[in-house]
């Protein structure tokens, strides 16, 4: 592993050298996120099988940004460059899609991200079909996700699986394992405080751990805040690698599994 660490090291230093498209550029126009909170984009990506990266949104009635559109665009492109340097996944790199949870078109694809879930809320059309993307075999990574946001999170995806049952996740489970090895996530770095200590939770298929995780939580934690000023010397080099990492892991156990 030491040679994939040397070669990340390099990656995030070079991640943003290349021209990133801006939210005009590729939405548009200026369009601001809570303009289509509600909905899917009608400007995504078209499938052709390669990868995407696909934004969850939610019904967002703030002023500002939405809170699900936090680290977008940015985040996400600078993590898809990465992504395609260090693994042979072919991805779409300078676009990505916004998705609604009742979007049929949400099957196509293996790996859904969602942010800051404490407002989040589903139609009962939400959430039929997010039950059967994540019994289909779909993925669900939720991230920048602050300790007070656990009840509604937790009530929300009761409704997904009424049964669900949360388990903690040390650094012996699979996903720790599926590109880089992490075998301490006990002083995982955090961008700022998120009311405690980063955990990782996880909910699998039936309840059963020696089973498919089918969502991981990245609890107190934000990794593509990371992401988004990797470019920028905001953060330690070495801390921006750790957050890629995990990232990498994620999305790669998702699209393998």
């Amino acid at each position: 592993m030491t040679r994939r660490r040397l070669t990340l090291g390099a990656i995030v230093l070079t991640a943003a050298i290349g021209a990133v498209t801006s939210v005009g550029a590729q939405r548009g126009g200026g369009v601001r996120p809570n303009a289509f909170a509600q909905q899917s984009y009608t400007g995504n990506v078209r499938y052709d099988g390669r990868f995407v990266f696909i934004r969850m949104s939610y019904p967002w009635a703030g002023r500002g940004a939405a809170y699900w559109s936090h680290d977008y665009p940015t985040g996400e492109y600078h993590f898809l460059k990465i992504l395609a340097a260090v693994s042979n996944v072919s991805t779409h790199q300078q676009e990505s899609s916004i998705m609604s949870f009742s979007d049929p078109e949400l099957m196509k694809f293996p790996v859904a991200y969602l942010c800051e879930p404490g407002p989040w809320q589903m139609s009962d059309s939400d959430v039929q079909n997010l039950r059967a993307f994540l019994q289909k075999g779909g993925f669900l990574i939720v991230d920048d996700f602050p300790r007070d946001a656990w009840g509604n999170f937790e009530m929300q995806m009761g409704r997904v699986f009424p049964e669900n049952r949360w388990i903690q996740l040390d650094a012996k489970h699979q996903i720790f394992h599926s590109f880089f090895e992490i075998n301490d996530i006990s002083h995982i770095p955090i961008p700022y405080n998120r009311g405690g200590n980063p955990e990782f939770w996880g909910l699998f298929e039936d309840n059963d751990p020696s089973k498919r995780l089918m969502v991981v939580v990245n609890y107190m934690n934000d990794i593509s805040e990371f992401w988004e000023w990797s470019d920028s010397g905001t953060y330690m080099v070495s801390d921006s690698n750790e957050a890629y990492k995990i990232g990498v892991n994620e999305f790669l156990y998702g699209i393998m599994h």
